[in-house]
C-alpha cells in the first residue's frame, strides 16, 4: 500500500475503506433498522390518535393524557383526561392526537443522548461509519454547529424525561386497578416494566450522572459529598450499561403501545384477574 493510499491519520482513503477485519457495519446496519423501524411506527402510531386506552391501561405514547375525544374508538374517556375534552383552538389539518402533545418531550431527550448520537452520527450520517473507518468526505468540518447546536438542549430534557418517569409509574400503579379492583393482567406488567425500563435508561444518563456528582471535587470531605458519592456510584452502574437500557427501552415502549392497541381492537386477549 502506497502512501497516497493513506488518509491522515493512518485510516484508508475512500468511504468505508478500512483495515479491520471484522463485520464492523453490522452494528451500523442494526441501528439504522432499529431507528427506523421505530420512527415509523411511533410517527404512525401517534397518527392515528385511536386504541391507546383498554381498561386501566394507557399507552405510553399518549401519556399524559392531556385532552381527549371521547368519539374515538379506543381512547380514553373525558375523566382521564388532565385537562377534559379536545381543544377547539387544535388545527385542523392537524390529526387530533393525544400523543402529539407528549411525544416531542421524550423524542428530544433521546434524540440529544450521548450514546444515540453517536449511534445515529454512524448509522445514518456515516459520520465515521464504524471505529477506524472512513467516514463520509467533508469540508470544513466544524463539529456540532448550526442546528446541531439543539444537542446542547440534553440537559434540560432531561428534566422532562424525569417528570414522564414518575408518570409512568403512576400509570403503571393505575394498571393495577380497574373498575376500583386491585388486580393484575398482562397488560400491568407490560406497562410496570415499561416504566422500569425507561428509569434505567434515564437514571443512567450521562447528564444525570453528571448531576449527581460530576461537580464535586471531593467525595469524602463532608456528608453530602459522601452521600451524594454513594448515589454516583449507583448511577454509574446504570451508565455502563447505558447503551442496553437504550435499546430495551426503546423496544419496550413500542410494545408497550403495540399491546395496548391490539388488547383495545380485540386481536390479543389480556389474561388478567378481572376476567375481561
Amino acid at each position: 500500500m502506497t502512501t497516497q493510499e493513506i488518509a491522515v491519520g493512518g485510516y484508508s482513503k475512500g468511504f468505508s475503506q478500512t483495515h479491520r477485519t471484522d463485520r464492523w457495519w453490522i452494528g451500523p446496519l442494526l441501528t439504522f433498522l432499529g431507528f427506523s423501524s421505530f420512527i415509523v411506527y411511533s410517527t404512525w402510531a401517534a397518527l392515528q390518535g385511536n386504541h391507546y386506552f383498554y381498561g386501566s391501561y394507557l399507552s405510553p405514547f399518549y401519556s399524559p393524557l392531556l385532552f381527549v375525544d371521547p368519539s374515538v374508538t379506543g381512547g380514553a374517556s373525558l375523566e382521564h383526561a388532565w385537562f377534559g375534552g379536545w381543544p377547539s383552538w387544535w388545527p385542523s389539518f392537524v390529526p387530533a392526537s393525544p400523543a402529539f402533545l407528549v411525544l416531542a418531550f421524550p423524542g428530544a431527550f433521546r434524540f440529544t443522548c450521548y450514546y444515540y448520537r453517536k449511534a445515529y452520527y454512524r448509522a445514518f450520517a456515516f459520520t465515521p461509519p464504524g471505529c477506524a473507518v472512513t467516514a463520509l468526505p467533508q469540508k470544513n468540518y466544524k463539529g456540532e454547529t448550526f442546528l446541531l447546536l439543539f444537542q446542547n438542549l440534553h440537559r434540560y430534557a432531561l428534566y422532562f424525561a424525569l417528570f414522564f418517569i414518575i408518570i409512568l409509574f403512576s400509570d403503571a400503579v393505575q394498571a393495577f386497578f380497574r373498575d376500583g379492583k386491585l388486580g393484575i393482567g398482562v397488560g400491568s406488567i407490560v406497562l410496570l416494566l415499561n416504566a422500569t425500563f425507561l428509569s434505567c435508561y434515564t437514571l443512567g444518563c450521562h447528564s444525570f450522572r453528571h448531576l449527581v456528582g460530576g461537580k464535586l471535587d471531593c467525595f469524602s470531605c463532608d456528608a453530602t459529598s459522601s452521600t451524594r458519592y454513594g448515589l454516583w456510584k449507583r448511577v454509574t452502574l446504570l451508565n455502563e450499561n447505558h447503551m442496553l437500557f437504550a435499546w430495551i427501552s426503546l423496544f419496550w415502549v413500542g410494545f408497550s403501545d403495540v399491546y395496548v392497541r391490539l388488547v383495545s381492537m380485540g386481536i390479543w386477549h389480556d389474561l388478567s384477574t378481572w376476567g375481561n
